[in-house]
C-alpha cells in the first residue's frame, strides 16, 4: 500500500483504515500513545530501534491524517507533546479485536512449532 490511497476518496473503508496505519511503527505509536499523550523522547525509549527521523516522519504523517494531536508548549526548549486525536482513539479501539485476532494466531503459531520440534526430537514430550 502507498501512503497517497491515505489521500484518495475512491476506496473502502478498510483500505481508507488500513492506509493510515500502514508501516512498521503506526500501529506501535498508535499503542503507546493509548496510554496518553507523549513526549518524542518517551515514544523513541520505549521502541528501541525507532530512529528520530522516522519517529517524526510517521507522527506528521499521522497528524495529518488526523490520528494525532501536536502540542508544542511555549517555554525553552521547546516541549512537543502528542496525544491520539478522538479519531485516533476510536480507531485504536477498532484494532482490538484485530490485535485479539493476532494473539490468538500467533499463539496457535507457537503451539503448532512446538509439537514440530517434539516430533523432529529436539524437545522433550510436554508432561501431560
Amino acid at each position: 500500500m502507498t501512503r497517497s490511497q491515505a489521500a484518495r476518496t475512491n476506496v473502502c473503508g478498510v483500505t481508507a483504515v488500513i492506509a493510515v496505519i500502514d508501516g512498521k511503527w503506526k500501529t506501535s505509536l498508535l499503542w503507546l500513545l493509548e496510554a496518553g499523550p507523549q513526549r518524542p523522547a518517551e515514544i523513541r525509549r520505549r521502541l528501541p530501534g525507532l530512529s528520530e527521523k522516522v519517529l517524526t516522519q510517521a507522527l506528521r504523517e499521522m497528524e495529518s491524517d488526523g490520528l494525532v494531536h501536536r502540542e508544542v508548549h511555549d517555554v525553552l526548549p521547546l516541549k512537543t507533546v502528542y496525544s491520539l486525536t478522538d479519531f485516533g482513539r476510536r480507531l485504536s479501539e477498532a484494532l482490538g479485536p484485530v490485535s485479539d485476532l493476532g494473539h490468538e494466531r500467533l499463539d496457535r503459531m507457537t503451539a503448532e512449532l512446538a509439537v514440530q520440534a517434539e516430533r523432529a526430537g529436539l524437545v522433550e514430550p510436554a508432561a501431560s
